[in-house]
C-alpha cells in the first residue's frame, strides 16, 4: 500500500464523539516515550502529522487520521507516564478501554514495545488484557536502530519467553524503526490486506 493522503479529523474524549465508523480503523497505543508519534509520521510519510515531544503523556485524547479516504489511523493515549496524576491515568485508562471494545469498526490495535527495555509489568498487563477480551493485536517492537542486531534479538526473546509463561501461542510481533522506515511495509501491508477482507456500508 502507497499512503497517497492524509488528514487529520478530530480528536475525541470520548468513543462516541469518534467519526462514524464506515471505514476501517487502526489503532497504535504504546507506554509514554515509545515513538509512536515517530511511527505514525513514519508510516504516512508525513513529517508533523503526529506531533512528537520529548515530554511524555503528551497525546490525551483519541486522534483520528483519514488515510487514502479510505481507513482511519487512530492515536490513543499512551500509558505509564509516571509523573501524571492518578486521576489523570484513571480517566485515560477509562476512555482507551472504552474506545477499544466499543469501537466496532476497531480492525486491529498495534501495541507498540520499545524494544530497548526488559518487559515491563504495565505493557505486560495491558497485552494480557487484550489476550483476555479477545480484541485483535499486534506488538510492534520500536526503535530497532537503537540496538545492535544480536542485542535486538536477545531482547526479543526474552520477551517471547515471558508472555510463553501466560500464552499458550504467541501475538504477532513485527519489528520497527521510524529512523529506518524499517517495519514500513510490513505494517502497511497487513493493513491492505485486512481492508481488502472489510466490509463496509459508506
Amino acid at each position: 500500500m502507497k499512503v497517497k493522503s492524509a488528514e487529520f479529523v478530530i480528536s475525541s474524549q470520548k468513543h462516541e464523539q469518534c467519526p462514524s465508523p464506515n471505514m476501517p480503523e487502526y489503532a497504535f497505543i504504546g507506554r509514554s516515550n515509545v515513538g509512536k508519534s515517530s511511527l505514525i509520521n513514519m508510516l504516512t510519510g508525513k513529517k508533523n502529522l503526529a506531533k512528537t515531544s520529548s515530554t511524555p503523556g503528551k497525546t490525551q485524547l483519541i486522534n483520528h487520521f483519514l488515510i487514502n479516504e479510505n481507513w482511519y489511523l487512530v492515536d490513543l493515549p499512551g500509558y505509564g507516564y509516571a509523573k501524571s496524576s492518578k486521576t489523570d491515568r484513571a480517566k485515560w485508562g477509562k476512555m482507551i478501554h472504552q474506545y477499544l471494545m466499543k469501537r466496532e469498526n476497531l480492525m486491529c490495535t498495534f501495541i507498540l514495545i520499545d524494544s530497548r527495555h526488559e518487559p515491563q509489568k504495565n505493557d505486560l498487563e495491558f497485552i494480557e488484557w487484550f489476550g483476555m477480551t479477545a480484541l485483535p493485536f499486534i506488538i510492534v517492537f520500536t526503535k530497532a536502530d537503537k540496538l545492535k542486531k544480536d542485542q535486538l534479538i536477545r531482547n526479543i526473546e526474552v520477551y517471547k519467553k515471558t508472555l510463553k509463561e501466560k500464552w499458550s501461542e504467541l501475538p504477532q510481533m513485527m519489528v520497527s524503526s521510524s529512523t529506518l522506515s524499517q517495519g514500513k511495509d510490513a505494517i502497511l501491508e497487513l493493513i491492505d490486506h485486512t481492508n481488502s477482507l472489510a466490509e463496509f456500508d459508506k
